[in-house]
């Protein structure tokens, strides 16, 4: 089901004219990729961000209007909001209010597919969840879709304890294949082989290159972050020397720092490469 969404950008005055734009674009790609078709933006400048609301008082009942006229089911907002702006939104424009973070969670939730994503997006979902767990989410939970996906967003509910426990028990997870990774890296420098890493922006044709170079038959498809788990294949050179070729999960502008930190497994397959 194609949810329809309204977009809304804030403007601060060092914002440049042409990285609005683009941010503006990304996050409409971003939702397709969600699920989700932008049928309107909402654009406000201001000096500094509402505490409240993030945009201004007059901007969040316009918005509410525009979401009426075109029955939409989610606002997404291109920047990222506090809990308390995020709920008192919600309660303006009586829909699921999801920041640029959630989006992304979103996606991430949807595509993983290995044990390892599944463990890095449910940890990221998690230390986004929770100091949001008080008072949020009432009208998602009605509505479900977008922003109410992947392992992490059924422990909404749950006591902060329990949610604390399965955050460490994951690190730990995390950790331990962050070891066999550095002793799988140690073993091909040992053994000479070099290693290329292929690196860039997310949906910019990592996968189809890993494809073209080693016939590996890896997963491709033309939307956002169709890659959360990197491949690694050998691939004999004409010289006849072997290197390895890996994956990687493509950027975006603004990845939440979350899943950074919950992806240093991966990432790190970039900083090691020859």
């Amino acid at each position: 089901i194609i949810e329809t969404a309204i977009i809304v950008r804030l403007v601060l005055p060092q914002d440049p004219p042409e990285e609005v734009d683009e941010s503006v674009a990304e996050i409409k790609r971003l939702a397709w990729t969600a699920g989700a078709r932008a049928a309107g933006v909402i654009v406000q400048r201001r000096p500094n961000p509402c505490p409240a609301t993030l945009i201004g008082k007059g901007k969040s009942q316009e918005l509410r209007a525009l979401c009426d006229e075109v029955a939409a089911d989610l606002v997404i907002v291109d920047g990222d909001l506090t809990p308390s702006q995020g709920s008192n939104l919600e309660e303006i424009v009586e829909r699921k209010v999801v920041d640029r973070t959630q989006l992304i969670l979103d996606i991430f939730a949807q595509r993983a597919q290995t044990q390892e994503a599944k463990h890095q997006v449910e940890l990221a979902q998690l230390q986004y969840l929770l100091p949001r767990l008080a008072g949020r989410g009432s009208i998602m939970r009605q509505q479900g879709g977008i922003g109410v996906r992947g392992p992490g967003e059924q422990k909404l509910e749950v006591d902060r304890r329990v949610v604390r426990d399965r955050i460490t028990r994951l690190r730990k997870e995390l950790d331990n294949i962050l070891r066999q990774r550095r002793i799988q890296r140690k073993q091909r420098r040992e053994s000479g082989v070099k290693t290329v890493a292929l690196v860039g922006y997310t949906n910019a044709g990592k996968s189809s290159l890993l494809n073209a170079l080693t016939g590996a038959g890896v997963f491709v498809e033309d939307k956002l972050f169709a890659t959360l788990s990197p491949t690694s294949r050998r691939r004999k050179m004409p010289s006849g020397r072997d290197v390895v070729f890996t994956d990687t999960v493509g950027f975006v502008r603004k990845l939440p720092h979350s899943l950074v930190a919950a992806f240093r497994a991966t990432l790190e397959e970039v900083n090691e490469a020859d």
